[in-house]
């Protein structure tokens, strides 16, 4: 978003393809994801640009097709603001160009020249399924963010080891320590999954936050919970905590805070590959 706010304040000429397909490591979660499962619903542009279009070439040659057209504009986006809710990337500066099929090469590339064609900061929404044309991984998105070697015919993942990782233990501890103290909380971004705290989740759904793909969100939360008398354990993967080290500074170490933080994926982490080495610890 402070990206959006600099671009829609320069009004420069720049094009935005938000690929939307619902996830980040797990479901989206949050406000904003929301906003755009609303936008998902109202499905209304291309309808819209298909008109505009048909429109366009029927009274380009006649002595006022300029004027029909730019009525034919103010009637569109006053049917986006009533049908589409919020239109928040319009009051950011931009001219907001969806939902679309991103699946759709044809449509995609007839939107694609058309948003080339516009003037300043141009927000394109594409809708995508996280997997698509694999269906282990449509079935499971979650599990096929990454994944260690498997069998492409069905997508059973081939064993590495017999025992659990790391994650499933922690996972567990914190679930036994949990049930003893109704003050532990646990507080993930985006990575319930991936660091261990399904389990829990399942266990304590209401004493088990995500606030999605927001670490330094994770880190101030965790704080005011702290503050308030609970006890919060926050599990995010060691590479993502750089993001947040000023409010772990700031908002708990200063503050003198009981907050515990979970490092997952420390050190050299072989399947998650280069991005998510925790090498910085």
């Amino acid at each position: 978003l402070a990206g959006l706010n600099q671009a829609g304040a320069l009004g420069a000429d720049l094009l935005v393809v938000l690929n939307d397909n619902e996830m980040s490591i797990s479901a989206n979660v949050g406000a904003l994801s929301g906003h755009l499962a609303r936008l998902r619903a109202g499905l209304v542009e291309p309808a819209m640009q298909r008109m505009r279009a048909e429109v366009a070439r029927a009274v380009h040659r006649l002595p006022l097709g300029d004027t029909m057209l730019e009525a034919l504009d103010r009637v569109r986006d006053g049917l986006k603001h009533l049908v589409v809710t919020g239109m928040l990337f319009e009051e950011m500066g931009f001219t907001y160009l969806g939902p679309i099929d991103g699946h759709s090469l044809p449509n995609l590339i007839s939107v694609l020249n058309e948003a080339k064609r516009l003037k300043g900061p141009v927000l394109l929404h594409v809708v995508t399924k996280k997997g698509k044309g694999y269906k282990p991984a449509e079935d499971d998105p979650t599990r096929f963010h990454g994944t260690r070697p498997f069998d492409p015919s069905n997508g059973e993942l081939r064993a590495s080891s017999d025992g659990p990782t790391y994650s499933d233990v922690f996972g567990r501890a914190l679930l036994e320590l949990a049930e003893q103290d109704c003050r532990i909380v646990a507080v993930s971004a985006a990575m319930i999954e991936g660091t261990g705290l399904a389990c829990f989740q399942r266990a304590f759904p209401t004493r088990c936050f995500d606030v999605g793909m927001a670490e330094e969100v994770a880190v101030v939360f965790a704080a005011g919970l702290a503050a308030a008398g609970l006890r919060p354990v926050v599990a995010i993967y060691s590479t993502f905590l750089q993001r947040a080290y000023d409010q772990i500074i700031h908002d708990v170490a200063l503050q003198n805070l009981p907050v515990v933080f979970a490092l997952d994926r420390a050190g050299l982490v072989g399947d998650d590959g280069p991005t998510h080495h925790g090498v910085f610890d």
